[in-house]
């Protein structure tokens, strides 16, 4: 039999658990959707091979899975993101097949993907499509089994977009992060308020006054800048979509180029999802003291590994926390080897906001299999009913009411024969 954990320490399952009951606690929607599964079993019988962030939001996430009857196997989606306690929690109290320990080399990262691989799961869930793109290349036997595959990230539904243009996608993916109860809310305040978090805890620099340039204005820019000016720095937006441009200064921040923003930013946080942003050329360019931060899912945003070719001397002041000395003797900090500072300094999204997300992706995994081999090989979005579902649940639990339409105000949005 295959192996069927790869955890740091089984000790730390204690402290895990409580990490795990305390998200909980604050995700209500998951919790209202698991008791749901509980009674009607809609995955009864299926594995689900899960490439995720180990954290305790996401093991409820993986707890509701199993509600529904699933068995799952779960490995990391960012060598720093694993809470190794949560992984030990989720092996020892609740059965999961778990593949990851923080801080886990390139080997051992692809390892882990193989290893869930290796239980032929029937539906994947990802947070960046690694675990997809293994599919349809080194393990390509295992495509004709899985139902589909649902997808957490801005970045993993590019890379699945893409596929599918280019006639590579061989499975049905949903496109999870599609949903308005998920980029609206996750994108925006989970990475706003996380990011702001994993700075502050890796530097402890004061951000009130600091010229902040924040790369990228999608929903996860734009939580990031909204934040940043609330804790009082100055923040100026760099975007390529004139469009988005327009809207940051509309917003009231400042938009540049990034050729131009080098030369006074004090803090650079990129959250593009492309890669390349900020080159060695424009590092070089920097004023001593500048610190280099990444909210983007792959650390490819800033040249990190040109950084430290370039640089004379390296050291560690904190923890994630590494000063560059260039030729010159100009000093860069780079955060977290330019992964994702938000899990890599902090601990991710607040349990409140992953709620809507992850009940998402529990709802999908029903969706699926209620449409198995009906689905072609292309990129879903949740129908609108399942959003606005999420959506009066969460409302619900916060206490909030809403209106709904009268029959006068239906008719006359179904209607054209009224005018002025």
């Amino acid at each position: 039999m295959a192996k069927t954990h790869d955890i740091a320490d089984a000790k730390l399952a204690a402290e895990g658990k409580k990490k795990i009951e305390w998200a909980g606690q604050n995700m209500p929607v998951l919790g209202q959707i698991q008791d749901e599964f509980r009674k009607t079993k809609p995955l009864k019988g299926l594995t689900i091979g899960a490439c995720l962030h180990v954290t305790s939001e996401t093991a409820n996430l993986i707890l509701t899975y199993l509600a529904g009857g699933a068995r799952v196997a779960l490995c990391a989606s960012n060598p720093l993101s694993t809470q190794d306690s949560v992984a030990a929690s989720l092996v020892s109290d609740y059965g999961v097949f778990v593949y990851a320990v923080h801080g886990e080399d390139k080997k051992t990262y692809y390892a882990h993907l193989n290893a869930v691989l290796d239980v032929h799961p029937d539906l994947t869930t990802d947070d960046g499509a690694d675990l997809v793109s293994l599919l349809h290349t080194g393990r390509k036997n295992e495509l004709s089994h899985v139902i589909g595959s649902a997808e957490e990230t801005t970045t993993g539904v590019i890379r699945l977009k893409a596929m599918a243009h280019d006639g590579a996608l061989k499975i049905p993916v949903l496109a999870v992060n599609d949903s308005d109860t998920k980029h609206m809310f996750d994108n925006r305040y989970g990475t706003g308020q996380s990011t702001v978090d994993g700075v502050i805890r890796t530097t402890n620099v004061l951000l009130a006054g600091r010229r902040v340039i924040v790369t990228g204005y999608g929903w996860c820019g734009r939580g990031i800048a909204t934040r940043m000016r609330g804790m009082g720095a100055h923040v100026t937006v760099v975007e390529v979509d004139p469009v988005r441009a327009l809207e940051a200064v509309m917003d009231g921040f400042a938009v540049d180029q990034i050729g131009r923003a080098v030369r006074y930013g004090d803090l650079f946080v990129t959250a593009t999802g492309d890669k390349e942003v900020i080159t060695l050329a424009h590092i070089r360019r920097m004023k001593d003291g500048a610190i280099l931060a990444n909210s983007g899912h792959f650390n490819v945003e800033f040249d990190y590994d040109g950084l430290v070719k370039l640089a004379k001397t390296r050291r560690m002041l904190r923890p994630n926390l590494e000063e560059l000395v260039l030729p010159g003797g100009k000093r860069i900090y780079a955060l977290g080897e330019g992964r994702l500072i938000n899990l890599v300094g902090a601990e991710g999204h607040p349990a409140e906001v992953m709620d809507m997300s992850f009940a998402n992706q529990a709802l999908g995994a029903a969706w699926f299999v209620k449409r198995k081999g009906t689905l072609r090989p292309k990129v879903y979005v949740l129908p609108k009913e399942v959003d606005q579902r999420v959506a009066r649940l969460k409302l619900r639990a916060m206490g909030m009411r809403f209106d709904r339409l009268t029959p006068v105000q239906r008719k006359y949005l179904r209607s054209w024969q009224e005018g002025t």
